[in-house]
């Protein structure tokens, strides 16, 4: 049986693991692209290796980025570099982090890729 002073200093240690962990997953932004993304109250536990970026330059141009990457490709090269990069998982899984004023049919462009290649997706949203 352990004794009070040894059980706090473990209760201690769990709190300052806890405290850390807490940080340095806040600061883990897979996404370095500035973007707003839309509201949502439903959020998924699911992680995804890849993201793809799409980004609304407010003059009706797109842009398409791979892992957050400031490089843009052009759309013709997305499937190509999702089947590079998720060719090696085992439960291949992107995600698609699009501004909010992106048209759907942007985003459900993408969805089809994932659509084709048997991925799963995710489309990232913020908090409400």
């Amino acid at each position: 049986m352990l004794s009070d002073t040894a059980m706090s200093s473990m209760t201690d240690l769990v709190f300052l693991l806890l405290i850390f962990f807490l940080i340095t997953s806040t600061l883990v932004n897979p996404n370095a692209l500035k973007l707003l993304l839309p509201k949502s109250t439903g959020q998924v536990s699911a992680k995804a290796t890849v993201s793809v970026s799409i980004k609304d330059w407010n003059d009706g141009t797109y842009s398409y980025h791979i892992n957050g990457d400031e490089t843009a490709i052009p759309f013709g090269e997305v499937e190509d570099e999702l089947v590079n990069l998720l060719q090696t998982q085992e439960d291949p899984t992107f995600s698609i982090y699009a501004d909010e004023s992106v048209p759907v049919k942007e985003v459900v462009a993408v969805m089809n890729i994932a659509k084709r290649n048997h991925y799963k997706v995710i489309l990232a949203t913020q908090p409400e």
